[in-house]
């Protein structure tokens, strides 16, 4: 008889880069003194590079392993959505300190149904289209570029 669990894949992992800079921020006596690897805007180009093929991976495992239903789908364009690039990007390295103990991935399964409900929410009415790979860049009439500069009228964006 085989296993039913063994067809359980392994949560994606992190770049290598991204953990040997996890390690030399961590180290005791560490001269790293840089941003958190989950703050995106904030990581050198080097750093920033590994990170959209595997938070892509991230996306994919999540919505294989949790997204039961059409609500609960990461769309592929995640990257389009600035919110859910941190958001996903801080997810997946919780996790990792997680899984360390049965209790605190209890506590991530919540955090998971939080980002869902955030991600719902930042979608709107557009997530449907952004799920079937439709993605706009934003809602028509919530243009960013409506905001002018107060000093010289033109875009602030």
């Amino acid at each position: 008889m085989t296993n039913p669990l063994a067809q359980f894949q392994p949560f994606p992992e992190a770049p290598a880069l991204i953990l040997e800079y996890i390690a030399e921020r961590s180290a005791e006596e560490s001269v790293v003194d840089g941003p958190p690897p989950w703050d995106l805007g904030a990581l050198s180009a080097e750093l920033i590079e590994p990170m959209p093929a595997w938070l892509d991976a991230v996306c994919r495992w999540l919505n294989t392993v949790y997204a039961w239903q059409p609500q609960d789908v990461i769309p592929p364009c995640w990257k389009q959505h600035e919110s859910l690039g941190y958001e996903i990007a801080a997810l997946a390295f919780a996790r990792d300190d997680a899984y360390a103990d049965a209790g605190s991935s209890i506590v991530w399964h919540e955090q998971y149904d939080r980002f869902v409900n955030r991600m719902n929410k930042a979608l709107g009415k557009a997530g449907d289209e952004c799920r079937l790979g439709r993605h706009e860049d934003r809602p028509a009439r919530f243009q960013l570029a409506a905001w002018t500069d107060e000093n010289s009228g033109a875009s602030a964006w």
